[in-house]
């Protein structure tokens, strides 16, 4: 770089997958995805999943929750004064949504949590945040909060404006049961010939598979709802190709793989719980991100929180794309090195 103010861009590689066939209330069409990533064996991977996907009626998605968390630690002079502060805060709860309204237009209070550890307080708030990831916007609202409540009761101090139970690009319980960013599910049912002609395996072992990897493998080593085969690696191509904070893979890799044998046919599911993305904010006023935003359709005249919405349902659309076909490729054996060696080293 020449000086302390140039800046130079990362040159990653990027495809746009697709078409991916989406439908729901919040996307009804084909979708084209870009996807940047050094694993190029990632690109055909996903478009095989969104072939079959597309071919099998479309992928079925929902968000069941939309809100951006963070905690605040507080410290309180003894266990007494520290327990009584949830009952009271629940009580002064329109004080505390204007206290959140009035740092954006957007911010809306949707759930408070509290935690005391001895004297401590770790008080957890999700808000709305329009088309922002919203991290800075919870984070001005969390610090609005500290500061009504010091004032509000005088026995409390500051301690922390995160106190990691938030919990923010962390793996954790709390984020994967009460959701950090927006919480999709998506289903698509592929037809026994179509599993076997795109997938070249069969219903019957993908889900054994799901069984025995995601489901047993998972737990063995301890992940805390993690029971995937790699939903980082998508969302993670997605998220720099459109200008996200990709520290937020980290929380957003938590998901869970469903899988059933429905009378032959294979009925597979991706549940998200904590997709992180926005459509504005910084690193989306970048040119490449503009325009990836813009040609799927997540830069359009919305209602507020729309374009966001829109664009975590197409990027959980991919992960089931890509999950699909992974799991399909590793039914059969030596197909997943085959592939990598034949990619990646020609």
């Amino acid at each position: 770089m020449s000086n302390a103010n140039s800046q130079s861009i990362a040159a990653i590689p990027v495809q746009v997958i697709g078409p991916i066939k989406i439908t729901g209330p919040t996307v009804d069409g084909d979708v084209m995805v870009p996807l940047a990533t050094f694993e190029t064996p990632l690109w055909p991977s996903v478009k095989r999943g969104a072939r079959v996907t597309s071919l099998s009626g479309g992928i079925g998605a929902n968000i069941v929750s939309d809100r951006m968390t963070r905690s605040v630690l507080l410290q309180a002079s003894d266990i007494i004064v520290a327990s009584a502060l949830e009952p009271s805060v629940r009580a002064r709860q329109s004080e505390l949504e204007t206290v959140i309204r009035g740092t954006s237009r957007y911010a809306e209070l949707l759930d408070i949590n509290f935690r005391v550890v001895g004297n401590l307080v770790y008080i957890r708030i999700a808000i709305e945040t329009g088309d922002a990831s919203g991290h800075n916007m919870v984070t001005l609202a969390a610090d609005r909060l500290i500061e009504w409540i010091v004032r509000e009761y005088p026995d409390f101090a500051y301690v922390s404006i995160s106190g990691n139970y938030c919990a923010d690009k962390k793996v954790s319980a709390v984020n994967s049961i009460l959701g950090r960013g927006k919480y999709v599910v998506t289903e698509v049912t592929v037809p026994r010939k179509l599993c076997r002609r795109y997938l070249r395996s069969t219903p019957e072992k993908i889900v054994d598979l799901n069984i025995k990897k995601n489901l047993i493998g998972s737990n063995l080593s301890g992940g805390i709802c993690t029971a995937n085969a790699h939903f980082a690696n998508i969302l993670l191509a997605v998220y720099l190709a459109t200008g996200q904070d990709a520290a937020n893979i980290v929380e957003g890799s938590q998901g869970i793989v469903h899988a059933e044998n429905r009378d032959g046919d294979l009925y597979f599911s991706a549940t998200l719980p904590n997709i992180i993305v926005g459509s504005v904010g910084n690193g989306k006023h970048l040119e490449f991100a503009r325009k990836n935003l813009s040609d799927m359709g997540c830069a359009e005249n919305r209602d507020p929180g729309e374009n966001a919405r829109r664009l975590a349902v197409i990027t959980a659309a991919a992960v089931l794309c890509g999950e699909l076909s992974l799991l399909a490729a590793i039914t059969n054996p030596g197909e997943l090195m085959k592939a990598h060696t034949s990619l990646e080293r020609s």
